[in-house]
């Protein structure tokens, strides 16, 4: 087992990515901090890995609140013993918006919990990470970031923003023996696609964006989590302000 007896955070982990990465990370021996808004399906992440003969708890936090972030990992602390790694998966897609329709109030929202939930989960696991001679922080970015396309402007530009946290912080705690990359996914088949297509004709966006992806599919939760525990390894220690792409090619 890769990451036995490790503690692992995984924001967003009550569905999709980060439900599928929290399992996976428990499924090789992490202890997991199942940390998002939704208790009902965070309790569940819970209840399935416990099934599976794992161990996770479920902390509430809304990653755009300073003090939630901070209790996260406190919660880490008290109840396994420190933390190993972050996986800053938390977001909020939008739909297709033209530029100048986009209110402040999206932008702002979109951008406390893209970006500013990244660095607050990163501010508050350095000291812990630092204290235990190095760990591992994994952020979730988006192909948007790299190609975006018309209508995304807020959220592709927080994408890029993760993008750049990722390789200023790998730089600043290399140091420290911590490594710090992200995962870029095409669109994933999870509760947010819907959104992401919009609410105008939906099965032919999908169709057209599909045509845009070499390997002619969409993401699963499982193809992120597999990149992401990868990166989580060992198998990674040479690995650091990475952004991997998890595309089937669309940003060739």
């Amino acid at each position: 087992m890769r990451f036995k007896d490790r503690v692992v955070i995984v924001t967003g982990g009550a569905s999709g990515i980060g439900r599928a990465t929290a399992l996976a990370f428990a499924g090789e021996g992490a202890r997991v901090v199942v940390a998002d808004l939704n208790e009902s399906g965070g309790q569940e992440t819970v209840r399935l890995i416990g099934e599976a003969g794992g161990e996770a708890v479920f902390a509430p936090v809304d990653v755009s609140r300073e003090d939630d972030c901070e209790l996260m990992v406190r919660t880490a602390v008290s109840r396994f013993g420190g933390l190993d790694i972050l996986f800053n998966n938390a977001g909020i897609p939008m739909g297709p918006t033209p530029a100048d329709a986009i209110t402040t109030e999206l932008f702002d929202r979109i951008f406390a919990v893209n970006v500013r939930g990244v660095f607050l989960g990163c501010k508050y696991a350095i000291p812990v990470m630092r204290t235990r001679g190095g760990g591992v922080i994994i952020n979730t970015a988006s192909t948007a970031g790299i190609r975006p396309r018309p209508g995304m402007l807020a959220y592709a530009a927080s994408k890029g923003a993760v993008i750049t946290l990722t390789k200023a912080l790998a730089l600043e705690l290399a140091p420290h023996g911590i490594r710090v990359n992200a995962v870029a996914p095409v669109a994933t088949d999870t509760p947010m696609l819907p959104v992401f297509f919009g609410t105008g004709n939906p099965e032919e966006a999908r169709r057209r964006f599909l045509e845009s992806i070499p390997l002619g599919r969409l993401n699963t939760p499982e193809d992120i989590a597999r990149a992401v525990l990868f990166l989580a390894s060992d198998e990674a220690a040479m690995i650091t302000g990475v952004c991997l792409e998890v595309d089937g090619g669309r940003c060739i």
